[in-house]
């Protein structure tokens, strides 16, 4: 029998003192951790430029200037600090790190512009990387160089062409279930009720399912009970970002250690479990897709007795073979070429972020076409002088009032509200206005130093009254008839909006996003006139996640949705 005592007392087997002594040291050793990285923070606050930039006093020594602010009150906010301290201001984020605002059209473009010197932050790369694998929305530098000139030719003008026969078939699916299903309804009033997000974020999936990876989800027809497995996995990715967010916003404890402690990311939990889980069927049915498309090209080549693969031996128009196409094009230099994991990381940002944001879009579209009657009713009007049910891009493109609506739309709702940047070195970001500093002197630039935090505030930009005028947060889509001068100053690549953001790191799937939302308000407001369920007031944006989505204010609990009353539009 093994003597219990006799181990207990083994010079190799920890005392309890002992370990009460390692515990103590490892705390000692970890709060002394925790006041260092603090007093960086500060040291570097102070030492910083920013210092010298008008603001609102810091009012928290953690969370900055966002104590008890509700997220989606924050860009209010934001417009308060706007007006009251001008064009260029500093707030404080997380640690109380002093961060840049600015809505000057010349230094957003210049941070824009110059992506190697202002990055996004190392912690957002992070928790991006979780939410989508290592694609082009996580890498930086030479390995985004490289990302972005292999995926550009998969999304110009004439492959996004190509894909208007399925936005058009998926669209016209949505328009028959609505109108089955206003058949069946048993109101008198002839309304059907229906959450428009959901519906959308149905269709956008499916259309982004066969558009970049010829791969169907039928989540229009399937009920959210039977979804596919992975169906199931993104519709976690999305849910668990919701979850991220609050994680970030509140700044609870994991957030906190991960913040502080980078090797604290490594170890699990309950979020970043599922997340993993979500991730790996995505990459498991991204590696088949890949391999079954190389595999046909060799099987091919094989029977053919050809040479190398080349990019004309990769068959289908979707996203997926595009991309492997243009990778093994022989005018692409090998030491630019993606590998299969790169390819396979770009799986997860295409499925997400391609049906997500543009779902989103249109749902706020329809939301203030719902608010404006007069508006829906001119749109309707347009859309019905095109003489077929099927219009091609170049139809599509030629209506102006609904290329005005788009823009209003994407301008005064823009999906994702701001992004942020980091400065990498010390630098000088020039302006458009001066603006005067805390010691009353006229400044020409905006100085800043390595590791600054600068975010580029999109939404404020698209509703800036001194850009857009006295009306600028009114749905107005007249005003594309007639743009201010000052607009012409914006960085972007699309009619002048923040919304897609400029250079190197703007939307690289914009036409995508833009053309298929013109083919579903094309589809569907033809066919149905919109009306609000809720007060308009009782509709908010949650920016609970990465995409501001609409929410019931009244009930927030029950998630992002757009409840909306549908009616067969009168064909007099």
């Amino acid at each position: 029998m093994i003597d219990t005592f006799a181990l207990v007392q083994h010079p190799l087997v920890p005392t309890a003192s002992y370990l009460l002594v390692m515990v103590s040291a490892l705390s000692g050793a970890s709060a002394a951790y925790v006041l260092v990285v603090l007093m960086m923070h500060r040291i570097s606050a102070y030492r910083s430029p920013l210092r010298n930039v008008p603001g609102p006093e810091n009012a928290h020594w953690f969370k900055g200037n966002f104590v008890d602010v509700r997220e989606q009150d924050s860009t209010r906010l934001q417009e308060q600090w706007v007006q009251t301290y001008g064009h260029v201001l500093k707030f404080h984020s997380a640690l109380a790190s002093p961060t840049l605002l600015t809505v000057d059209p010349v230094a957003v473009a210049y941070v824009l512009q110059n992506n190697d010197a202002f990055q996004k932050p190392e912690l957002l790369r992070f928790y991006l990387s979780v939410l989508s694998d290592r694609g082009l929305a996580v890498v930086e530098g030479p390995q985004h160089k490289k990302q972005r000139k292999v995926m550009n030719p998969a999304f110009g003008p004439a492959q996004v062409r190509k894909f208007m026969s399925l936005f058009l078939e998926k669209s016209s699916e949505l328009r028959e279930i609505w109108g089955n299903r206003l058949s069946e309804s048993t109101r008198k009033d002839g309304r059907l009720g229906v959450d428009a997000l959901m519906w959308l974020n149905k269709v956008t999936l499916d259309i982004i399912g066969l558009a970049g990876f010829n791969y169907s989800f039928d989540s229009l027809n399937s009920p959210d009970e039977k979804e596919n497995d992975i169906y199931a996995a993104i519709r976690s990715i999305i849910t668990s970002s919701r979850d991220f967010s609050f994680v970030v916003q509140l700044f609870l404890p994991i957030f906190v250690l991960e913040l502080l402690f980078p090797i604290f990311r490594s170890i699990p939990t309950h979020l970043s479990r599922t997340l993993d889980r979500a991730l790996e069927e995505i990459r498991f049915v991204g590696s088949q897709l890949i391999q079954e498309r190389k595999d046909a090209v060799l099987a091919e080549r094989t029977a053919n007795g050809s040479g190398a693969m080349v990019k004309q031996d990769v068959r289908g128009h979707d996203l997926l073979s595009l991309l492997i196409k243009s990778n093994i094009g022989v005018e692409m230099p090998e030491s630019m070429r993606m590998s299969d994991s790169e390819i396979l990381s770009q799986i997860p940002t295409f499925l997400i972020a391609g049906h997500e944001t543009t779902s989103t879009a249109v749902a706020w579209t329809l939301l203030a076409v719902s608010c404006n009657p007069t508006i829906q009713a001119k749109l309707r009007d347009e859309l019905r002088t095109c003489p077929t049910d099927s219009p091609t891009m170049e139809q599509l493109n030629a209506l102006p009032y609904l290329e005005s609506v788009v823009r209003e739309a994407l301008r005064l709702y823009a999906p994702v509200s701001s992004i942020d940047r980091v400065s990498m070195h010390d630098a000088e970001i020039p302006l458009q206005t001066p603006f005067v500093d805390k010691h009353g002197v006229l400044q020409s630039a905006i100085r800043v130093s390595k590791g600054d935090s600068v975010v580029i505030p999109i939404r404020l930009l698209n509703r800036s009254t001194a850009i857009w005028g006295d009306d600028a947060n009114e749905f107005r889509p007249e005003r594309w008839e007639n743009v201010p001068e000052s607009v012409n100053a914006l960085p972007g690549v699309y009619a002048h909006l923040a919304t897609f953001i400029a250079g190197a790191r703007s939307c690289i799937g914009f036409r995508f996003s833009i053309v298929q939302i013109k083919v579903l308000l094309f589809t569907l407001v033809r066919a149905f006139e919109f009306e609000m369920a809720l007060p308009p007031e009782d509709i908010v944006r949650s920016n609970t996640a990465i995409v501001g989505r609409p929410v019931i204010a009244s009930n927030p609990a029950a998630g992002p949705q757009l409840p909306l009353l549908i009616r067969l539009a009168n064909l007099g």
